[in-house]
């Protein structure tokens, strides 16, 4: 279930909040009791070694097939 940041603007208080993404936009209450909150923008992000396609993955290009990949000789 994914997590949301929300900041109180009464009293500066930033809290989580988990619920579905189908109930993202809907408002969250403070801890401590104000309704005037709002969601902050948070970023994710992930790392590590995964075996993916593209420089970084260690994919090779296909070699030959057609003029100028190497076939032809030119």
């Amino acid at each position: 279930m994914p997590r949301y940041e929300f900041r109180c603007r009464a009293c500066g208080d930033t809290f989580e909040v988990n619920r579905p993404m189908a109930e993202a936009g809907r408002p969250a209450t403070c801890p401590q009791g104000h309704a005037d909150t709002v969601k902050l923008l948070s970023t994710v992000a992930f790392t590590g070694r995964g075996g993916g396609a593209g420089p970084a993955g260690g994919a090779s290009t296909p070699a030959g097939g057609g003029c100028c990949g190497g076939a032809c000789g030119c």
